[in-house]
C-alpha cells in the first residue's frame, strides 16, 4: 500500500571518514529512495551534511565548533549537497526541490502553513522535497539537533504514514554496543519513558550533532502526531524498503495515535510559553482523560507573568508537564481565582470572556 514517507539522514552517513560529502552514499540513497517512488510512495527528504560537506571545501581542517565558522562552511557545503543530490535523483528521472527552515519558521503558524502547502504542491507535481536547516541565519547553534527534530515537525507537517531516521546505529539498545557487547537492541517501543531517555544517552559520531537522544526526542515528537518512527541503519540495496515494511535493522516507535492539526503542532512542539500553571489531581484527570476544558477550581499555583492569548504550560502536582494551552486569564487575575468554584469566579471578576483558564480547544495533552 503506497503512503507518504519522510527520510531523515544524518551527517554520519553522508560523509566519509575524512569528513568530506561522499557521493557514493548519496547516489546510494537516492537509488533506494527511488525504489520507494517506483512502489508508489510519496518521499519527502530531510537531510544533514551542508557543515560536513563544505569545512573542508572551504580550508578547515576539522569540523568547526563556533557559530560563525559552521555557517560560513554551511554556506559552501549546502550547494556541493545540493548539487550532489540533484545529479543522484536525476539519474532515476526525479526532479529535486529545496527547501531550507529554522526553528522561526515552525514557530508561526503562518509560515507553518505556507511551507505545508508549498511541500503539497511539490509532491503533487511528482517532485521530492529535500529540506534542510538553513544553518547560514539560525542562531541557536544551529538547531534542530542534527536535524532530527526538523524530520519529526516535518513528519507531522505533512501527515506522513511513516518516518525513517536513518544513522550508523541498528537502533536502540539496552547499553552502548560498541562498549558493551551483550547490549540487547530494541525490536520496538511502545513508549518513551524516562528509562529510554536514560539509555538513549548522550552524543553520537563527531561529524554530526545529534545522538540516539535527540532521535527519540524527535520520536516523541512524531508520534505524539500520529506518525510511527523507525529508527536504524540502511547500508545495503533493499534496506529501506525492509525499513517501510516493519522489517529494518533498527528500532520501531509505535504510536496508535491520531494525527495533529497544524494548531495543535504548534502549539505542542513550536510555540513560546510564556508561565505555567499547577493543577490538581482532578483538573489532571480532566485534562488528559476526560476531554475536558480546565476551570479555576483545578488550578492549585500560578507562575510568570502572562496575558490572556498566551501559551503556558500546565503542570501537575508533581512538577511533571502534562500540556500546554492558550490561557483565557492575565496572570493576576488567576491568581485570584485560583481554587474557586464557577459562580465565586463570576462574582469576583465580573470582566472575563470566557470562564475556562484554557478551553480544550485550545490544548494539547504532552504527558
Amino acid at each position: 500500500m503506497s503512503s507518504r514517507i519522510v527520510v531523515k539522514i544524518g551527517s554520519s552517513s553522508l560523509t566519509s571518514v575524512e569528513g568530506a560529502l561522499n557521493r557514493e552514499a548519496i547516489i546510494f540513497f537516492a537509488r533506494e529512495m527511488a525504489g520507494l517512488r517506483a512502489a508508489g510512495h510519496e518521499v519527502l527528504l530531510v537531510t544533514s551534511g551542508a557543515v560536513a560537506a563544505g569545512f573542508r571545501e572551504i580550508g578547515y581542517n576539522a569540523r568547526p565548533r563556533l557559530l560563525h565558522e559552521k555557517q560560513a562552511a554551511a554556506a559552501v557545503g549546502q550547494a556541493l549537497l545540493m548539487q550532489a543530490y540533484q545529479q543522484a535523483f536525476a539519474a532515476h528521472g526525479i526532479v529535486t526541490a529545496q527547501l531550507l527552515l529554522t526553528r522561526t519558521d515552525f514557530c508561526s503558524r503562518k509560515r507553518m502553513n505556507n511551507a505545508g502547502m508549498t511541500v503539497e504542491e511539490l509532491l503533487k507535481q511528482g517532485v521530492i522535497p529535500i529540506v534542510n536547516e538553513n544553518d547560514t541565519v539560525s542562531v541557536d547553534e544551529l538547531k534542530f539537533g542534527d536535524n532530527d527534530t526538523l524530520s519529526a515537525l516535518v513528519a507531522n507537517l505533512v501527515k506522513a504514514r511513516h518516518l525513517l531516521i536513518l544513522t550508523d546505529m541498528d537502533g536502540l539498545y539496552s547499553g552502548d554496543p560498541r562498549k558493551h557487547p551483550d547490549a540487547v537492541r530494541y525490536s520496538h517501543v511502545t513508549e518513551i519513558t524516562e528509562e529510554i531517555y536514560a539509555i538513549a544517552g548522550g552524543a553520537g559520531s563527531s561529524l554530526g550533532t545529534g545522538g540516539m537522544r535527540s532521535k527519540v526526542d524527535a520520536a516523541k515528537i512524531a508520534t505524539r502526531g500520529g506518525v510511527p518512527v523507525f529508527i536504524g541503519k540502511v547500508t545495503a540495496h533493499g534496506d529501506l524498503q525492509n525499513a517501510v515494511d516493519g522489517q529494518g535493522r533498527g528500532t520501531y516507535f509505535d504510536t496508535k495515535l491520531s494525527s495533529l492539526s497544524m494548531k495543535k503542532q504548534w502549539l505542542g512542539f513550536m510555540s513560546t510559553p510564556l508561565g505555567s500553571i499547577i493543577v490538581d489531581t482532578g483538573a489532571e484527570k480532566a485534562l488528559i482523560h476526560g476531554g475536558h476544558s480546565l476551570l479555576p477550581v483545578g488550578v492549585k499555583q500560578v507562575e510568570g507573568h502572562f496575558h490572556a492569548g498566551d501559551v503556558v504550560e500546565v503542570l501537575n502536582t508533581e512538577a511533571v508537564v502534562i500540556g500546554r494551552g492558550v490561557i483565557n486569564y492575565d496572570d493576576d487575575q488567576l491568581r485570584q481565582v485560583c481554587g474557586m468554584s464557577s459562580s465565586d469566579v463570576y462574582q469576583k471578576i465580573d470582566s472575563i470572556h470566557r470562564l475556562e483558564v484554557v478551553h480544550r480547544d485550545e490544548w494539547i495533552t504532552l504527558k
